[in-house]
């Protein structure tokens, strides 16, 4: 029987894939600069390929620029600034544990505090803080916002085939030389968000997503989040 040999990738094949993915992170500052429809279109493309159970595809995607992203961005701030608007608004799904534990807790509030040390605003200031979370819903000024929705009908492995879907989506963008920032903060305003694109009953809302090029004078783009070491999360057997 005549035996192949795998196919392997170059060195410099696999240094390219590496960087756009370790080179990833959430960015909360972006430029103006527009992001061509056809650059769009590539990267969704080529995230379309992510796997998904018995190959169901379980995305839609709505893309925001210009105005339409203006107005739901106007929306959004109009309750969230609002206190008693916002009481009003509910997730439909728990993103976060009801009862925090370390590590996970510990890593939380390192990142809360890291950014907000850089932003140097201090733990008694509520009002920047407020401020600073409603820049989500400006798509923290990124040219581009993606909404991501999923038929009701669907159940959590279709949640998790939507988790590898969204993971595409940010290494294509970083192999083209742009950067994003998934956004679970948009599921508190589903209400708004999804009368405003016109998705239909049956979708909900899964998160949001700002794309487009990382502002490098942005303090808050300086920040990169600590990781654990594989030995810290993998344990080989043999």
């Amino acid at each position: 029987m005549e035996q192949y040999a795998p196919m392997m990738p170059t060195p410099e094949q696999t240094a390219i894939v590496d960087a756009a993915i370790t080179s990833r992170k959430s960015v909360r500052a972006f430029l103006p600069t527009p992001v061509p429809r056809q650059t769009i279109d590539d990267i969704l493309r080529v995230a379309s390929r992510a796997p998904s159970g018995t190959n169901t595809q379980p995305w839609n995607v709505y893309v925001l620029t210009g105005t339409a992203k203006a107005d739901l961005s106007s929306k959004i701030l109009a309750a969230y600034d609002d206190p008693e608007e916002a009481a009003t608004h509910k997730e439909e799904y728990a993103y976060y544990p009801t009862e925090w534990r370390s590590p996970f807790i510990d890593r939380r509030r390192k990142i809360g505090w890291d950014l907000y040390g850089l932003l140097k605003i201090g733990k008694a200031d509520k009002s920047r803080m407020h401020d600073q979370h409603g820049r989500n819903y400006s798509f923290f000024d990124a040219p581009v916002g993606l909404i991501f929705t999923i038929d009701r009908v669907m159940q959590q492995g279709s949640w998790l085939d939507f988790g590898m879907f969204l993971q595409s989506i940010m290494v294509a963008a970083r192999g083209r030389g742009l950067d994003t920032c998934p956004q679970a903060a948009f599921t508190q305003f589903h209400r708004i968000i999804m009368e405003h694109i016109g998705a239909p009953s049956q979708q909900m809302l899964v998160c949001g997503m700002s794309l487009g090029f990382a502002d490098p004078a942005a303090v808050e783009n300086s920040l990169v989040t600590e990781r654990e070491p594989v030995s810290g999360f993998t344990r080989f057997l043999e």
